[in-house]
């Protein structure tokens, strides 16, 4: 095995420590070429499509990357903005306030991001902080409910990456956090700060983004802490079990996914009369395609058009003063037992000092 090359390793010197927070990923642009480099890559994740190779492979380059790549592109360019994509502005601001919040809280660390699927990349990222001399990686996924598809593939993008380094630093991985009381909080106050300016609607639709069946079947863990994260904003909304409604939204394929499906759910409610729903996105911490343009654009259009009067969009937490709390406080509690607080390295900082003069001393006494 070739390993990676290693920086100059200097003994007694206290390693520096860092977050990587870590979301999805994105096109570099919205075009078909860029979108086609994208999916090629999400799609052959093991991890995301469990269908055996070979198959896969040529439904994927026969079919799904030749017609879904422009399809797909289209839909990025109805969101694409100045500055590019949704995803990774929101990702970027949410990486720079995290290091901001956390020094508050008296912590010294670097947060750095990264993206599973596109630029920058895990293993990028993850070297170039090895270079720069961090010893402690916190591995932060932007899912706050666990799932074999999204989360773990993050993981094994880490262990592949750190296959290649000899000398490997310390590794703490955030599982999940869908059930946080400051994650349930942010969403509350989101809620709540729409409320305030629009009213309230007669449902509230809770949309997670979707899953195989299959995989649910096979132990998966994600239905069950996407409801949890459900009935613990419920609660702390006061909303009785009518007044909102759990779905899943991005199926993929003709296989049976997680359901009630958001689309045929928001039309239901449409052709039943309902005439003002509000959507939020939970399982999204960043507004990007499936939000802005599934959600906002597509569903929208479709309850409007089955009847309903009025949809509103709740945005994801994006940068919200409430969420950046959160996500301090989330990073906070796994970074504990490492030398990350301010005054503590300044103590080590001290010490260190303290021994080397001590050392010049004795050296000193010995010529003398």
């Amino acid at each position: 095995m070739r390993f990676l090359k290693e920086p100059e390793h200097s003994h007694g010197k206290i390693g520096k420590t860092a977050v990587v927070l870590i979301n999805l990923g994105t096109p570099d642009a919205p075009t078909s070429s860029a979108v086609r480099r994208y999916l090629k890559q999400f799609l052959w994740d093991r991890r995301v499509v469990e269908v055996p190779r070979p198959v896969w492979w040529l439904l994927l380059h026969g079919i799904i990357l030749p017609f879904r790549s422009g399809q797909s592109a289209k839909k990025y360019a109805s969101i694409w903005t100045k500055d590019g994509s949704p995803l990774k502005i929101h990702t970027e601001k949410q990486a720079a306030l995290l290091k901001g919040y956390l020094g508050e809280r008296g912590h010294e660390v670097h947060v750095a991001y990264a993206m599973r699927y596109g630029s920058p990349s895990i293993p990028d990222v993850l070297h170039k902080l090895k270079q720069e001399g961090f010893e402690r990686i916190l591995v932060l996924s932007a899912y706050p409910q666990y799932s074999a598809t999204t989360t773990a593939s993050n993981f094994d993008a880490v262990f592949q990456h750190y296959q290649q380094v000899r000398n490997m630093p310390e590794l703490r991985l955030v599982k999940n956090y869908h059930d946080h009381d400051a994650y349930i909080q942010a969403l509350k106050q989101s809620v709540l700060n729409h409320w305030q300016s629009h009213g309230r609607p007669e449902k509230l639709v809770m949309s997670f983004h979707g899953l195989p069946k299959a995989f649910l079947l096979r132990g998966d863990p994600y239905h069950c802490e996407c409801y949890k994260t459900a009935r613990l904003l419920a609660e702390k909304l006061g909303l009785g079990k009518d007044d909102y409604i759990v779905s899943f939204q991005s199926r993929l394929g003709k296989a049976e996914w997680l359901q009630p499906y958001t689309a045929p759910t928001v039309k239901k409610l449409a052709k039943e009369g309902v005439k003002r729903v509000d959507i939020i996105c939970p399982g999204f911490i960043a507004d990007c395609l499936e939000t802005l343009e599934e959600i906002a654009i597509e569903v929208r259009a479709e309850f409007l058009a089955a009847g309903g009067k009025e949809f509103n969009y709740i945005p994801c937490l994006n940068e919200s003063p409430a969420w950046m709390r959160g996500l301090a406080e989330i990073a906070e509690q796994h970074l504990i037992g490492w030398p990350t607080m301010i005054t503590a390295i300044v103590r080590e900082d001290l010490k260190q000092q303290a021994l080397i003069s001590r050392a010049e001393a004795k050296r000193l006494g010995a010529d003398h």
